[in-house]
């Protein structure tokens, strides 16, 4: 589930949203009001529950051999994804919708940017798509899912690596 040229995805596990208005989302330590999405790149990052806690890392320009082998596997790709066992039946069962918006009021945002932000409202180009066998979309994108029992050491290593990452809802992981 990516956005075709000219738009941007917001995932959601609501099936019900017209118009998205910009807000500072609960969770959000920027104080302005957006409407976020995501482009091409990073949708990845959002194949799970909201909720889910999830340690993401990656290949990027500086990233050693030995750390991708040592974080990713070797020969297992350019990514990894994990996620807490207690979190795969969620996954599973997830209802998740993406919703194609109009990329023209979206701007990048954080450095480096993670992520997409319109400081207007935005009407979905469209009804919201159901996203499907999350697993399979990472299977096809060939990304690594990795289950583990809790995401603490492995976050420690990618974050101290020379992999790019991202942790989302990680206060959500177990302690």
């Amino acid at each position: 589930m990516r956005p075709d040229p000219g738009q941007v995805l917001h995932f959601s596990e609501d099936p019900t949203i017209e118009r998205f208005v910009p807000h500072v989302a609960p969770t959000s330590v920027q104080p302005e009001p957006y409407v976020w999405a995501v482009g091409w790149d990073r949708c990845p990052d959002y194949w799970f529950p909201r909720a889910c806690p999830r340690a993401m890392a990656w290949r990027g320009p500086r990233t050693t051999d030995s750390d991708a082998e040592r974080i990713i596997g070797a020969g297992c790709g350019e990514r990894v994804h994990a996620i807490e066992y207690g979190w795969l039946k969620a996954l599973m069962e997830v209802r998740l919708y993406a919703y194609r918006l109009p990329a023209d009021d979206f701007a990048p945002i954080g450095d480096p940017p993670h992520a997409l932000v319109s400081r207007v409202p935005v009407e979905p180009l469209g009804p919201p798509e159901p996203v499907e066998d999350l697993v399979g979309l990472h299977e096809r994108a060939g990304i690594q899912l990795r289950l583990l029992d809790t995401l603490g050491s492995f976050w420690s290593e990618v974050t101290s690596s020379t992999l790019e990452f991202s942790g989302i809802r990680m206060r959500n992981a177990r302690r």
